[in-house]
């Protein structure tokens, strides 16, 4: 008996399979939209949180930066220490509230290099600190200081041989 060139399979069986894959592929024409949007949001909310945890954080640091540089040259420009130590707590105050920084929960910290910080050529080192909050934190179970950051800024002036000469 002589071999046979045709299929043992039923001439059918080609043509249900690829009704089969002509199925599969109507019945998921809608899910590339629905995983591009779940996969899309799974992205796209942290990084939304991330922008704005680094602008609340560059904000503080612009702030806090600005405070102790004004307070410096506020500080070395005063007639004596009462009078610099309330023009300091005004512009540190000031400077903070504009970046939206509570100023009773910032520190401030000046220091000289010479017992008389009026004195021409002292150094007046000013050091502001404080934190800020991370954005949609709760404050409950005291979260207030895992949710927040740390910054602090430093800046020195030097008093100006002719700030005290009278003319």
């Amino acid at each position: 008996m002589r071999p046979s060139r045709s299929s043992t399979e039923p001439a059918g069986c080609a043509v249900r399979f690829r009704r089969l894959v002509r199925g599969a592929l109507i019945t998921e024409r809608g899910s590339a939209s629905l995983e591009f949007l779940t996969v899309g949001l799974i992205l796209l909310v942290p990084l939304v949180y991330l922008v704005l945890a680094l602008s609340a954080v560059q904000a503080g640091a612009l702030g806090v930066e600005g405070a102790a540089r004004q307070a410096a040259r506020v500080a070395v420009m005063a007639a004596d220490d009462a009078s610099a130590a309330a023009a300091v707590e005004r512009v540190v105050t000031v400077a903070l509230a504009d970046y939206g920084i509570d100023a009773d929960a910032a520190s401030v910290v000046v220091g000289c290099d010479r017992s008389d910080c009026s004195e021409a050529g002292a150094r007046v080192s000013v050091s502001v600190s404080a934190r800020v909050t991370l954005p949609l934190v709760p404050d409950v179970l005291a979260l207030s200081a895992i949710g927040s950051v740390p910054i602090e800024s430093s800046a020195t002036q030097t008093v100006s041989r002719f700030a005290r000469s009278a003319p």
